[in-house]
């Protein structure tokens, strides 16, 4: 296990993400890292609570002759997005990540870095810990689950901050200002049906998919990645369309969250059709990677002898499910006409698997507008409908409407230029920032989201720009300091 980063600068930053490294901390798994924040406190004699829903809330004074400034509430999440590449051992709910500097980055062995939200974490520990720095009041707000449907920023109640001004250090673009958000929503389709007998005379094979990007459904929606779930369906409509492929099982993507990296199918193949299955599948393959080597070069498929299923899905769902998921809307549904180059409304393909009883296919709804989300849910309605059942959708959260006359962002922007020479970029990002949550709650709350570079969050490809955390911490504590009275 590297302990290469503890060298780097801050020393109190990177001290604090080492330790966020050697703590497991998946989406709902945050017991470990609740305790270690609330040690934290009780050791620096801070005032601490942790709420109904998971988060942890610590409050530290005013530094002498700077009382009177207006209340910082510095926020970050808890939790971690566990990936990790086929081959690589590693259990996250016992496993340390093992990060690594590699030139320029930070970056883990095989897995998610935990970058994403584990930076901002350490960033607010290192201030509540500095004995030397200038701030007002503060408070500092750790939120539960926020990569498996924000349920921490959800369930906090009205009443408990104090503060007049949120900075949220959870983006990903060092320089950049975040003012605005996009809204969210869980679709699911839930297909069921009956095993039919494997006929006699077939062969089973394993297909895999695998050596894709993947990444964040928000940040990285509209880079053309391939989809795992989407390649997979391709593959097997053809297969049943012109050889007779039977499905026996189907295992896609992960979380939500995640552009969907890998999926495994079981099929059984009429023997005689097996040579001919096998010639076509290999030239779609070479298709399909075609298409996508420019955007996604790795990706791999691969066939492999299984044992025979006793039982197969209903060849009459099968051509359901294939057709509902060719149909269902994947990518970047339109671009803002308010933001050049920004995604305003998109969907995430995220998960297709079977159980025995059913197949699911869950998807992520992201949008900037209330109209676009309605849109899209329509369309994902209409082909749940069509393949004879419904879409249910739950776990909406709200977008974080954009407001360019923000005080605090005039005094950032003017902090940032001062220090560094150039003026920062004001953007809005297509992900789920917690902002819009934490905004319908505490509607008076002036709200920022900054942070260092981070590239491929949610995937195994997870790295950080050192230096832009210098940066990054240099810009948080001169912001600190120069906080103006209300």
């Amino acid at each position: 296990m590297s302990t290469d980063i503890l060298s780097l600068e801050p020393k109190a930053l990177w001290n604090h993400f080492y330790h966020l490294t050697q703590i497991p901390r998946p989406s709902g798994r945050e017991e470990a890292v609740r305790t270690y924040i609330v040690c934290f406190a009780k050791s620096l004699g801070l005032e601490w609570l942790v709420d109904e829903a998971g988060n942890v809330i610590i409050r530290k004074p005013a530094t002498e002759g700077m009382e009177k400034r207006r209340g910082v509430i510095l926020q970050a999440h808890l939790d971690m997005v566990p990936q990790k590449n086929a081959g690589t051992e590693h259990d996250f709910a016992t496993d340390a990540i093992d990060a690594l500097i590699d030139g320029e980055w930070v970056r883990a062995r095989g897995t998610t870095l935990g970058a994403d939200n584990g930076i901002g974490v350490a960033a607010a520990l290192a201030v509540l810990e500095s004995r030397e720095m200038r701030h007002g009041p503060l408070e500092a707000l750790f939120t539960a689950n926020e990569e498996a449907g924000m349920t921490g920023a959800l369930g906090l109640k009205p009443g408990v901050l104090t503060g007049d001004i949120l900075l949220n250090l959870d983006s990903e673009d060092e320089g950049e200002l975040f003012i605005g958000c996009a809204g969210g929503l869980d679709g699911t389709v839930r297909l069921d049906y009956s095993d039919e007998p494997t006929p006699s005379g077939h062969v089973a094979i394993e297909i895999r998919v695998s050596g894709l990007r993947g990444g964040h459904s928000g940040m990285d929606i509209d880079l053309g990645r391939g989809n795992a779930n989407k390649i997979m369906n391709r593959l097997l409509q053809m297969g049943r369309e012109r050889h007779g492929l039977l499905l026996a099982s189907l295992d896609g993507g992960s979380l939500r969250n995640a552009i969907p990296r890998e999926s495994t199918a079981l099929i059984a193949i009429p023997s005689a059709n097996k040579a001919a299955f096998l010639d076509e599948f290999q030239a779609l393959v070479a298709t399909i990677a075609d298409e996508l080597a420019g955007a996604d070069p790795g990706l791999r498929v691969e066939t492999v002898a299984a044992a025979l299923p006793e039982s197969v899905i209903d060849d009459a769902m099968a051509q359901r499910l294939f057709d509902a998921v060719a149909a269902c809307p994947n990518g970047v549904h339109r671009m803002s006409v308010a933001m050049e180059g920004l995604v305003e409304t998109s969907n995430n393909l995220a998960r297709v698997h079977s159980d025995g009883r059913a197949v699911s296919v869950e998807c992520l709804l992201r949008s900037a507008s209330e109209e676009g989300m309605r849109e899209l849910a329509g369309i994902i309605g209409h082909v749940a409908e069509q393949a004879g059942t419904e879409a249910v959708f739950a776990h909406g959260y709200p977008g974080w409407k954009p407001n360019p006359e923000s005080p605090i962002l005039k005094c950032m922007s003017d902090i940032y230029r001062a220090r560094f020479g150039k003026t920062p970029e004001i953007r809005a990002v297509h992900a789920g920032l917690e902002c819009g949550i934490i905004g319908a709650a505490y509607p008076q709350l002036d709200m920022i989201s900054f942070g260092p570079t981070i590239r491929h969050p949610h995937s195994p490809d997870e790295k950080v720009e050192w230096a832009s955390v210098q940066n990054f911490w240099e810009f948080l504590v001169a912001t600190l300091e120069g906080i103006p009275k209300p």
